[in-house]
């Protein structure tokens, strides 16, 4: 009797099946949409939860936010997502994509591997407002987009463009731009960034144009003025030492090797002149490597400003401009992010993150962080990512005033202006911080950085009052002090 029953039940079953197909089929109703997106449906990637999270079709290789849209550059492909939904505007192949320009007049540049060439995208749209089919590697910053193209392998022509702008504001000959500088920003002698896990290193956007680019060209470097175009000096450095140019000097890092040790020397000239204007020995900027001091790497910083070493084994942060001591650290104190204006430092005691002026010469702000917590300082916030329980803060960097706090896993991918944007694998989710902090940079002004001065000078950071900014990039009147 049991048997015949449950027989009978899984014909009712059966039949049941069959009329749904059949209604699915005719197009009368159809359920399984829902139900496929329902078991496909993401678990939210933080709490509280994001104000948008979606589902991209490939692991992002890098996030920016431009304006009002979200860019996510992939492997073969750039798409972009409105900012305040994360719904799709657009989608296109490329194989390399870079924002340059910021808020209202930020573009896309896309191009494709081993191919001349790029085009210039509206980020809400996908239009292309300006086509170019010579060049071979390009450059993206805030206020300017810079391009290479060759007629020879050592004539090339170096151009600089507003970002959207149609014709170029300068140019300038170079007898070659190397064998490895080619598609989106090939690197030059500069600095390396501070890095850490879960802080994707291109976080801040695009950054200002420095005032003096150094372009590695067959052994030499080419220094140049980005506010003019003018080709201040071509180096070729000595058997011991390296070239980097950081915050409108052309720097000689001197590493000797002797009685087992690596010695140190750091001279900034002005390249307009060829004039020394500092010298500093003693402070390691970790350029060599210990097989016999041999200089490998750029100097690790940030703007207009290098990280090093003291003989004590206490870090330094040097000003590029002058050589000044703007920033030595306590025994045991770690470096985990600089910049212009701003160090965030973690403690001796390894329990606390310390956000230090670099014109005030003062401890900001406290934040209680786990010992292997990473942070990095974007121009709308500093971000920090720490472990157990593994979470994701977003601070005002003056005042240490709470943007966001996650709880997740999460990297964080992006910052703007009014929020950031996190992502685990596939998913990506946008965080919209607090209300702006008092005192803290105005999202309507850009970002609080000044652009080149003429001749390629920089102002010093460092040396200003602390309510304007070290610069007094935040002062109505905008000038340096």
């Amino acid at each position: 009797m049991a048997k015949g029953r449950g027989r009978g039940v899984r014909a009712v079953l059966l039949l049941a099946l069959i009329a749904v197909v059949a209604l699915a089929a005719t197009g009368v109703w159809n359920p399984f949409p829902r139900v496929w997106d329902w078991v496909d449906r993401s678990e939210p990637i933080a709490e509280p939860d994001v104000v948008w999270q979606q589902r991209i079709g490939g692991t992002p290789k890098s996030v920016t936010i431009a304006g009002e849209t979200v860019v996510v550059e992939q492997r073969t492909r750039v798409e972009a997502r409105a900012l305040a939904t994360g719904g799709q505007l657009w989608e296109r192949k490329a194989d390399w994509a870079a924002v340059a320009g910021a808020d209202r007049n930020a573009v896309v540049v896309v191009g494709k591997l081993l191919v001349k060439g790029y085009e210039v995208l509206d980020p809400t749209t996908g239009v292309t407002r300006r086509r170019d089919d010579d060049a071979v590697a390009v450059w993206t910053y805030r206020n300017l987009l810079l391009d290479a193209r060759c007629v020879q392998p050592t004539d090339c022509t170096l151009s600089a463009w507003d970002p959207r702008g149609t014709k170029p504001l300068w140019t300038a000959f170079l007898p070659g731009v190397g064998s490895g500088l080619f598609a989106d920003n090939p690197g030059l002698r500069g600095t390396r960034r501070l890095t850490a896990q879960r802080l994707d290193e291109e976080m801040a956007g695009p950054e200002p144009v420095p005032p003096l680019l150094g372009f590695p060209v067959d052994g030499r470097v080419h220094v140049v003025d980005t506010a003019t175009g003018s080709v201040l000096q071509n180096v070729e450095p000595g058997r011991e030492e390296r070239l980097s140019v950081v915050g409108g000097r052309l720097l000689r890092i001197a590493a000797r090797s002797q009685d087992d040790n690596c010695y140190f020397a750091i001279s900034g000239v002005d390249p307009a002149t060829g004039r020394e204007t500092w010298r500093r020995a003693g402070i390691n900027l970790r350029t060599a490597d210990k097989a016999g001091c041999v200089q490998r790497e750029d100097p690790q910083g940030a703007r207009n400003v290098l990280i090093g070493v003291a003989p004590d084994a206490r870090e330094t942060v040097l000003d590029g401009y002058d050589g000044r001591l703007l920033w030595v650290g306590a025994d045991g104190e770690k470096l985990l992010a600089v910049d212009d204006r701003y160090a965030l430092v973690r403690a001796a005691d390894r329990r606390s993150i310390l956000g230090r002026g670099l014109a005030a010469e003062r401890t900001l702000w406290t934040r209680p962080a786990g010992g292997k917590a990473g942070a990095t300082l974007t121009p709308h916030a500093a971000v920090i990512a720490d472990e157990k329980p593994s979470r994701l803060i977003a601070l005002d960097p003056r005042t240490g005033r709470e943007l966001a706090a996650l709880r997740t896993s999460a990297n964080a991918l992006a910052v703007g202006p009014a929020g950031m944007v996190i992502g685990e694998g596939r998913e990506i989710g946008y965080v919209r911080f607090g209300s702006q902090a008092d005192g803290g940079p105005d999202p309507s002004s850009g970002d609080g950085v000044p652009g080149p001065g003429p001749g390629g000078s920089a102002p010093a950071p460092g040396g200003g009052d602390d309510d304007c900014g070290p610069k007094r990039e935040l002062c109505p009147d905008g000038t340096s002090g």
